[in-house]
């Protein structure tokens, strides 16, 4: 089974120039999904993760499945204002704009091993965030871990001493 099926390209979004990679019909079959979860925990069985970290909101989808497979704590990272504990947050460039993310003081223990997990490595912004996040509150990150990367973004020179892995590359 070909994964890059089930990614549609749509032009123009969420701006003109921008080609999104979007996963609503990887999502829509039950096979597909399968498929791709079991590529994002084919390297990870021996590498004693106990949280994973889910970027807002794509990597939710995918990031809960993870945890459950590895028999670990799943842990969101969202947007200002949607976590209703205290956070600390990170603010970082995308391709089309700035954003910023949060997450709670308390979800990684200092020494927990971590995997990041989203939907799509591009520029590294995001993901460089949430690692620094994730190290603030003493979190190892064990490896980054994504759908699809864009390696044509130049993503991974944000993240590079950090282990990557991606199901599809483009």
């Amino acid at each position: 089974m070909s994964l890059q099926n089930y990614i549609r390209d749509i032009q123009g979004f969420p701006k003109e120039g921008i080609l999104f990679k979007d996963i609503t019909p990887l999502l829509i079959d039950p096979l597909a999904s399968q498929e791709c979860l079991k590529l994002l925990v084919s390297t990870l069985k021996d590498k004693k993760i106990n949280k994973v970290v889910g970027v807002e909101s794509r990597g939710f989808f995918f990031g809960t499945l993870i945890a459950q497979e590895l028999n670990a704590g799943f842990v969101p990272v969202r947007k200002p204002n949607k976590l209703p504990y205290e956070t600390i947050s990170a603010t970082y460039d995308l391709e089309y704009g700035t954003d910023t993310l949060e997450i709670h003081i308390d979800a990684i223990q200092k020494g927990d091993r971590v995997l990041i997990h989203d939907d799509v490595l591009a520029t590294g912004g995001t993901i460089k965030a949430v690692s620094e996040l994730v190290e603030r509150l003493g979190g190892e990150i064990v490896q980054c871990n994504f759908i699809m990367e864009l390696s044509f973004l130049n993503g991974r020179e944000k993240i590079k001493d950090q282990e990557i892995f991606a199901a599809l590359t483009y």
